[in-house]
């Protein structure tokens, strides 16, 4: 049997950065020269994506896949919980939704499902010289201990050594560390063989009595203290760069909000992007966002939305609620002035957002609302039923405009039907890597109004250009050329750099201790 090693990745709480440390490790140990992969149990997410074998999980575990060069697998991410209201989430079990459930009735299922993170575990241990397990929010929950699956109960289940991360910039470091680690038992305690410190702005030297105290406080070797940087294309940081990287939720838009302004004497293509209380993958507007001649804005209301030349209406796992939302804070009647005028403003719905489009929506099943209809914004001539079988594919499609080919994925309980004939925004080719002919989306004849239930459309270089020309064209600017801005390669790269020059490599290698001589593995 291989003799595989598991290092596993917890944090003192949400947002701390256990993603970015997990995807960044991933690299490193590819780079030494050992096949690798990522884990999450559980995972908690508005941004998902669609494997080859047609199941939906994390984001963030597709993302580590990737830095370790190998196709996603449902295996990574064997529950997935998107929310869906404030009290329940739709659960999803290797890849397919078992239904919606509140928090209660969620933990009485949950002992049904120790057996299928077990086995997904032990298929991907027979497979890789190392796995990287990722935590969820802190294992010091108290409230959430007796039926964990994704923390300490896993590194148990695992025999895994556990890295502790923190985050500084939060503040009380030194206090959520201690604090996380005096609410473990002495047996987790023991399983925790290093901290890492994340996301600091300064001189480290500063750090210094901090460290020492919490090595002797904890008897816990400090192995790093990582800088902060900026996840977005522009944005100054510590380093003078940027690693950019797909972000695991909604929390990291604040920081998007606070640095992505108009500047005037600039030729800016201004995006706004309706913030939706239940708006999922945002990932779709990455690359857009790294465009040299964009700004992407995140707007929650009429006010901040002013008069852009791109309003996006994105995905989301409630599409009632944030219909309704949308009508509530004004935005409906400001959007359905700007595209139903003689503004140059462009408007696009991107799954859930397309959807909202349409004349109205219907929920005979109850999947999302206790109403079994509710209008839409009646800009598209469409109308949406959901339905109780989710589709997921991979999809490829030629943009009826240009003639572009995109690749992309399909996530959604919905089928939208026309009204009447209009001109589809794209034509599927392929679907689950089968041969495929049939129509996608709406155009408006003037060509300022889209729809589609593609994600991931943007990522295409050449395609993300000439959409962004029509608009420069639109507004009398010269189209830029294409070029290919983003290659995730190279940013896996330059983040495992970042790590190996900031974290006891030497250290955390004992910790893993893989079966191969290590000394290969620190240079």
């Amino acid at each position: 049997m291989r003799n595989t090693r598991v290092l596993q990745v917890c944090g003192t709480g949400s947002g701390v950065g256990k993603s970015v440390i997990v995807a960044g490790l991933c690299r490193i140990f590819l780079q030494d020269g050992f096949t690798v992969c990522p884990f999450k149990a559980q995972n908690m997410a508005l941004n998902s994506f669609v494997t080859k074998e047609r199941r939906e999980i994390g984001r963030a575990q597709a993302s580590q896949a990737a830095a370790c060069r190998i196709e996603p697998s449902v295996d990574m991410n064997p529950i997935l919980i998107k929310p869906t209201s404030d009290i329940g989430s739709q659960v999803i079990v290797r890849g397919r939704p078992i239904g919606n459930m509140r928090a209660a009735e969620y933990i009485k299922h949950k002992k049904n499902l120790k057996n299928v993170v077990w086995k997904a575990f032990a298929r991907l241990k027979h497979k890789y010289e190392i796995v990287v397990i990722e935590g969820a929010g802190s294992p010091a929950e108290i409230n959430l201990k007796k039926h964990d699956l994704v923390n300490m109960k896993m590194a148990q289940h695992a025999n895994a050594p556990v890295i502790l991360v923190g985050d500084i910039d939060k503040g009380g470091v030194f206090a959520w560390i201690v604090g996380t680690l005096e609410l473990l038992t002495k047996k987790e305690r023991s399983m925790i063989k290093g901290v890492i410190i994340n996301k600091f702005r300064g001189d480290k030297r500063l750090l210094a009595s901090g460290i020492s105290f919490l090595e002797k406080r904890t008897k816990i070797k400090v192995l790093g203290v990582v800088p902060y940087f900026s996840r977005r294309s522009g944005i100054p940081s510590q380093m003078g760069n940027d690693i950019q990287i797909p972000e695991e939720d909604s929390a990291s838009l604040d920081e998007r909000i606070r640095h992505n302004k108009l500047d005037k004497n600039r030729k800016n293509i201004d995006i706004a992007v309706i913030r939706l209380p239940y708006m999922s993958n945002f990932t779709d507007f990455d690359a857009l966002e790294k465009e040299e001649d964009v700004v992407l804005r995140y707007v929650k209301d009429a006010a901040e939305l002013k008069k852009p030349d791109l309003i996006i209406i994105p995905g989301t796992k409630n599409t009632i609620f944030d219909m309704r939302y949308v009508k509530t804070s004004g935005l409906a009647s400001r959007i359905d002035a700007l595209v139903n005028s003689n503004s140059s403003t462009f408007l696009l719905g991107i799954c859930g957002g397309y959807q909202i489009l349409g004349r109205k929506i219907s929920d005979k099943y109850h999947l999302e609302s206790s109403s079994k209809e509710i209008e839409g914004l009646g800009i598209l001539p469409i109308c949406t039923r959901l339905g109780k079988n989710k589709v997921l594919a991979q999809v490829k499609a030629r943009d009826m405009t240009s003639g572009i080919e995109i690749s992309g994925y399909e996530i959604h309980h919905g089928v939208s039907k026309y009204e009447r004939n209009c001109g589809p925004f794209f034509e599927v080719l392929e679907h689950n890597g089968r041969a495929a002919r049939y129509p996608d989306g709406f155009r408006r004849k003037d060509g300022r109004v889209f729809g589609t239930y593609i994600h991931g459309l943007f990522d295409t270089d050449i395609f993300r250009r000439a959409f962004l020309n029509r608009i420069r064209q639109r507004k009398g600017w010269q189209p830029l050329p294409e070029k290919n801005c983003f290659d995730q390669d190279r940013e896996f790269d330059k983040l495992a750099r970042l790590l190996r020059e900031n974290i006891d490599m030497k250290s955390l290698y004992r910790i893993v201790n893989p079966h191969t001589n290590c000394n290969m593995s620190v240079s």
